[in-house]
């Protein structure tokens, strides 16, 4: 716990509940997880939530569909431990119904009755609220002797697009409830994403629409008064040829005699000048996209936000990759 281990010097000493967005192909998830396992490192216990039911974080951890209940799955490096939740909607207003009006029988009886998605259709942000509460509840929760369950959350939250709607709970119950439980239960939850103990993070492809929809969302976000957290840029591709063969291979002005010879001397002669000239078309398309990336990373320039540089995984993401991930974001003080 954090009154227990040893504090690490990080950009986000304080912060007890990291919300992780970003546009659809971004690797939201996967960020959140690798986060998760950087923060539970060092004898650590780290809460990671799922909140789109897509069960994205028990692939990743390569486990069974998690259930509505907090699982560890996985052990982060000098012994933390990550569990995970995948919060159950329609669990969680039964949930939410028993806790506040006493309506545990009614609750089951409305879920059965399909009365939960007509419940949550008509009134959206009360769907908000009761997901957003469910995570600010691990946040605050505490045990006997005083100390926080969980030094830390991660929330693997909705899109960018929607991401300022959703944490915005106060707007979105502002016309279902005055006052009540729902109206002191959308207050408690506003107390901990607008506090210097929440950070909404930004995950980003270097291409120019995730870019666009990261610098749009930290406005957003600025704009109703919510914690800004940093910048992750994921997948990055490293240049793969010098600047000069680089410069050639934009103009598409690579010298195929000698990508012919070097086919040649790898064994492969008698489809030397086939396999040259694909070679080239790739060549020219990895200047392009190196050069895409130079672009949109001085775009990132004019955040403010710390960023965070994460590599493409040549193998893809299994357990080890994430573990590899974890150590690049404590290498560069993200956790």
């Amino acid at each position: 716990m954090v009154d227990q281990v040893s504090a690490r010097d990080t950009d986000w000493d304080g912060v007890r509940l990291h919300v992780v967005t970003g546009k659809g192909g971004t690797g939201k998830t996967t960020v959140a997880a690798a986060l998760a396992l950087a923060l539970a490192a060092g004898g650590r216990k780290v809460l990671l939530v799922e909140v789109e039911g897509r069960q994205g974080i028990a692939q990743l951890f390569d486990v069974p569909p998690l259930p509505y209940e907090e699982r560890r799955v996985a052990v982060a490096p000098d012994g933390g431990d990550v569990y995970a939740l995948a919060v159950d909607t329609e669990e969680a207003l039964v949930e939410y119904l028993e806790m506040f009006y006493n309506l545990k029988r009614a609750g089951k009886a409305m879920s059965k009755l399909g009365v939960v998605d007509f419940v949550t259709t008509i009134a959206p942000g009360l769907r908000d609220v009761i997901l957003t509460g469910k995570t600010s509840e691990a946040v605050r929760r505490r045990r006997k002797d005083g100390a926080f369950v969980y030094d830390a959350v991660v929330m693997d939250a909705p899109p960018t697009g929607r991401i300022t709607k959703f944490l915005n709970v106060n707007d979105e119950v502002s016309g279902l409830a005055k006052v009540g439980p729902i109206r002191n239960h959308a207050d408690t939850v506003m107390k901990v994403v607008r506090s210097p103990e929440t950070a909404v993070h930004f995950v980003t492809l270097l291409e120019e629409m995730p870019v666009q929809e990261t610098m749009d969302g930290i406005h957003d976000l600025g704009q109703v008064g919510l914690p800004v957290g940093g910048v992750f840029v994921n997948m990055e591709h490293a240049p793969l040829l010098p600047p000069e063969d680089l410069a050639a291979a934009a103009l598409g002005e690579l010298d195929t005699g000698e990508i012919v010879q070097g086919v040649k001397a790898a064994g492969l002669e008698g489809d030397a000048a086939e396999i040259a000239g694909v070679l080239a078309a790739e060549g020219t398309e990895h200047a392009r996209r190196t050069a895409l990336q130079a672009r949109e990373k001085e775009r990132l320039e004019t955040v403010e936000q710390p960023r965070y540089a994460l590599p493409l995984l040549p193998d893809g993401m299994d357990l080890a990759g994430l573990h590899e991930l974890a150590r690049a974001l404590r290498e560069q003080g993200a956790a």
